[in-house]
């Protein structure tokens, strides 16, 4: 299914942390914290300023993310769990 955020949100999928510690202990499911990197999937087209021009996004598909640990909405397509935020929730692109 394709799916296009609208205006200035983003579709995030998750970047899975290590399931091991650097002392290799395997940390298990239920104390795993989610992680708060992630891989943006979807971007919309931009929010309108007071003039109705569109303000240009500042990030787009494939670029690699950090956001903020209670940022956004979980959805599932397609089986995917997936996030969808607004682009302020998002604390920066990682090089």
């Amino acid at each position: 299914m394709m799916f296009t955020p609208l205006h200035d949100r983003v579709l995030v999928r998750r970047i899975e942390g290590d399931e091991k510690t650097s002392g290799g202990l395997i940390i298990p499911d239920n104390a795993k914290e989610k992680p708060q990197e992630g891989e943006v999937v979807s971007v919309g087209a931009g929010a309108k300023d007071d003039a109705g021009a569109r303000i240009a996004m500042d990030v787009k598909a494939g670029d690699k993310i950090l956001f903020g640990k209670w940022s956004g909405t979980e959805i599932k397509i397609d089986g995917e769990e997936l996030m969808i935020m607004k682009e302020s929730d998002i604390l920066g692109i990682m090089a």
